[in-house]
C-alpha cells in the first residue's frame, strides 16, 4: 500500500508525489540570489505537476528508483568546501591544466579551477559571476533552460534549484586548441546530499570546441547528482564532447544532456559510465538544420549490483542529416544495464542516413540487460538501420589466446579490453584515453 501525505489543502498526495515536492522545499530561497525568479517559478510549477517516476512509466519501466524514496536528500550548505588543489591533483588533465572549471556540489570553486588568459570574446566561468554583467545577462538568458525537453521531471527540478553553472561560450569562427575540462565533484555530507550541477555551452557559427565533462566522487556517503548540460551549436560549429561518470558506490546519478544543432554543424559525443549505485543518462539531440552530423558513442561498465541506464534520442527535422550511434555495455555479477535509443525521422527529413547499434557483453549468468533500439521513420528516401546484440565471452576465442601461451584469466581480460577500447579510442584527449585504458584493465 502506498503512503498518503496531505499537502495542507486536504488533498492527499502519494508517497512519490510528496517525495518529489519535498525537494522543492530545500532549494534556492526567494528572492533568488541569481535573479532568475521567473525561471525558477516556472520550473517549480512543472515539478508540482509531475510525479516521481516509477516502473509503471514507460520511460522508466526498466529502472527502479524506489530505493531513493528512503533517503531524504538536502542541498549542501557549505559554500567553501574543505578541499585543496592537492585533492584534485590526480584528476587534472595535463592538456587542460589552464582550462579547468570545477564545481563542488554544484557550486563553482575558484580555488580548484584554473582559467588562464583567454582570447577576447571567449566566455568561460561561473554563471553567478557572469550574470553580474548587465550586457551578458540577457544573452545568457536566451539559452539557459531553453532546450527542448526542459520540462522533464529531473530537468525541471534542476532548473528550480541550481545554485551556479559552468558557462562556455565560443565566439564566431574561433577555435580553442586545448580541451576545456569541466570537473563536477560530489562531496557527501553527514546527511544524504543533493547536488544540481549545470553547464551551458554555446558554440557560435563555425567555432570549434573540445569539452571533457567529468563527474567524480570524493569521500563516502549517500548522494544524489541531478545534472543538466545544454549545448547549442550554431551554423557550422563543431563540438567534441566527452562525458565521464565515475561517482561513488552510494551515488544516484541522473544526468540530462540536451544538444541543439543548426545546419552544417557537427556534434561528436562520447559518454563513459563506470560509477554510481544507479546511473541514468538522458541524451537528447535535435538536428534543427540540414546537412547536420551527429555521432553518439557510449560505454557503460556495471559490476556488483550497479544499474547503468542510457536513454537517448536523435530528432531529425531537416534533409541530408546523418547520425551514427554505438553504445556498448559490460555487465558483471548481478548488475543491470539498460539501453533505449530512439531515432525520429519525420517526412521532411529526406535523404537521412542513420545507424544505431547496442552491443552488450555479459560476464555473469546473474547479470541483466534490457535493450530497446527504436527507429520511427516517416520519410521514404532514407538509409537507416538499427540493432542490438547480447553475448558472452566465446570459449573458442579464449582457447585461441590460451594456445598462444596466455592464461585463461588474462585471455578474458584481453577480450573485455578489446571490446571496450573501440569506444575509448574515439575520445579526442590522449590523457583521458590512457586513464580509461588503465581502468579497463581492472575489469
Amino acid at each position: 500500500m502506498s503512503m498518503q501525505v496531505s499537502n495542507g489543502s486536504g488533498t492527499q498526495l502519494s508517497r512519490r508525489d510528496a517525495y518529489l515536492r519535498s525537494h522543492l522545499t530545500n532549494l534556492t530561497p526567494s528572492p533568488d540570489p541569481l535573479g532568475l525568479d521567473d525561471l525558477r517559478h516556472t520550473a517549480q510549477a512543472l515539478v508540482k505537476e509531475q510525479t516521481f517516476p516509477s516502473t509503471k512509466d514507460e520511460e522508466w519501466r526498466f529502472t527502479d528508483l524506489s530505493a531513493m524514496l528512503d533517503l531524504d536528500f538536502h542541498l549542501s550548505l557549505d559554500q567553501q568546501p574543505a578541499l585543496s588543489p592537492l585533492d584534485v591533483a590526480d584528476v587534472v588533465l595535463p592538456e587542460a591544466a589552464q582550462s579547468r572549471i570545477t564545481l563542488v556540489n554544484g557550486r563553482y570553486v575558484a580555488g580548484l579551477s584554473a582559467l588562464g588568459d583567454l582570447p577576447k570574446g571567449f566566455i568561460i566561468g561561473s554563471l553567478a559571476n557572469l550574470l553580474q554583467d548587465p550586457q551578458l545577462r540577457p544573452r545568457l538568458s536566451q539559452y539557459l533552460a531553453q532546450s527542448q525537453g526542459s520540462n522533464e521531471t529531473f530537468a525541471a527540478l534542476n532548473t528550480a534549484g541550481f545554485q551556479d553553472a559552468a558557462v562556455i561560450w565560443i565566439p564566431k569562427d574561433e577555435r580553442i586548441e586545448f580541451p576545456i575540462h569541466l570537473l563536477n565533484l560530489a562531496l557527501p555530507g553527514s546527511a544524504p546530499t543533493l547536488a544540481l550541477p549545470r553547464c551551458l555551452v554555446i558554440a557560435e557559427a563555425h567555432s570549434q570546441l573540445t569539452l571533457v565533462e567529468e563527474f567524480r566522487g570524493i569521500g563516502q556517503g549517500d548522494y544524489f547528482t541531478n545534472a543538466v548540460t545544454e549545448l547549442y551549436l550554431a551554423d557550422g560549429a563543431q563540438v567534441r564532447h566527452t562525458r565521464l561518470q565515475r561517482e561513488g558506490p552510494a551515488t544516484f546519478h541522473i544526468g540530462r544532456t540536451a544538444v541543439a544543432q543548426a545546419q552544417n554543424s557537427e556534434y561528436a559525443g562520447c559518454a563513459i559510465a563506470f560509477g554510481a549505485r544507479l546511473a541514468r543518462h538522458n541524451w537528447h539531440i535535435h538536428q534543427n538544420g540540414p546537412q547536420t552530423q551527429t555521432q553518439v558513442h557510449g560505454l557503460a561498465v556495471a559490476q556488483g549490483t550497479q544499474v547503468a541506464d542510457l536513454h537517448s534520442s536523435v530528432h531529425f527535422t531537416q534533409p541530408h542529416g546523418s547520425a551514427d550511434q554505438l553504445h556498448k555495455c559490460i555487465v558483471d555479477d548481478r548488475a543491470h544495464s539498460v539501453f533505449n535509443g530512439k531515432i525520429f525521422v519525420p517526412r521532411q527529413a529526406q535523404q537521412t542516413n542513420a545507424n544505431q547499434l547496442n552491443r552488450n557483453l555479459l560476464l555473469s549468468d546473474r547479470a541483466k540487460v534490457d535493450t530497446k533500439p527504436q527507429l520511427e521513420i516517416i520519410a521514404d528516401n532514407v538509409k537507416c538501420a538499427h540493432g542490438a546484440t547480447v553475448s558472452q565471452l566465446q570459449p573458442d576465442e579464449i582457447f585461441y589466446l590460451q594456445s598462444r601461451g596466455i592464461d585463461q584469466s588474462q585471455a578474458q581480460r584481453l577480450l573485455i579490453y578489446g571490446f571496450a577500447m573501440e569506444i575509448v579510442e574515439k575520445i579526442p584527449v590522449e590523457s583521458v584515453r590512457q586513464r580509461l585504458s588503465e581502468r579497463l584493465k581492472q575489469v
